[in-house]
C-alpha cells in the first residue's frame, strides 16, 4: 500500500525533475507535523482532521484525491519516525523564516480545531517552534492569528 502511495505522489511530482523534489518532501514534512499535532492529545477529532486536509489542500494547491493520498502517506511516515528532526531540518533548509512561521500558524490551527488546547498540544507546539528556530514573538503572533474568534 505504501508503494502505491509513493507511486501516486511520484505521478504528481515527476521524479526526473530535481527542482520539484524539495517541494514533494516539504509537502510530506508539513503533513507529518500537522498529523503529529492532530494526534498529540488523546482525542483526534473530525474537526482536526478536516483542518489538516484543508491546510494541505490550500497550502500546496492539491486536489482532494492528492490531499487524501498525502495525508495517508503522512500517517505512515509519522508512525515510522523516531523524532521530528528529519522533518524540521528539511523545513529549516528549504524555507525562510516567514514561511516557517506560516507552518507554525497552520499547526496552531490544527491544535485549535477542537476549541481547546491540551497540555500535550501546547508542549508539542513549543517543541516544534524551537526545532524550526521560530523566535518567541513570532511564535506568539502565529498562535494569536490562528486562534478562532470567540475562543479565549
Amino acid at each position: 500500500m505504501l508503494n502505491k502511495l509513493t507511486d501516486f505522489l511520484s505521478s504528481i511530482i515527476p521524479p526526473a525533475s530535481v527542482e520539484n523534489r524539495p517541494e514533494h518532501t516539504l509537502q510530506l514534512a508539513t503533513a507529518v507535523l500537522l498529523i503529529e499535532v492532530m494526534q498529540s492529545d488523546a482525542d483526534s477529532t473530525d474537526e482536526e482532521q478536516a483542518t489538516v486536509l484543508k491546510i494541505l489542500k490550500e497550502r500546496f494547491d492539491l486536489t482532494d484525491a492528492e490531499v487524501m493520498q498525502l495525508t495517508e502517506l503522512g500517517h505512515h511516515t509519522a508512525k515510522g519516525a523516531n523524532d521530528f528532526h528529519q522533518f524540521t531540518s528539511l523545513i529549516n533548509r528549504e524555507l525562510e523564516l516567514a514561511e516557517k512561521v506560516c507552518i507554525i500558524e497552520y499547526l496552531w490551527q490544527v491544535a485549535y480545531a477542537d476549541s481547546r488546547i491540551s497540555a500535550h498540544e501546547n508542549h508539542l507546539m513549543r517543541k516544534m517552534a524551537d526545532l524550526l528556530y521560530i523566535p518567541h514573538g513570532d511564535y506568539i503572533a502565529a498562535k494569536i492569528r490562528a486562534r478562532p474568534a470567540g475562543l479565549k
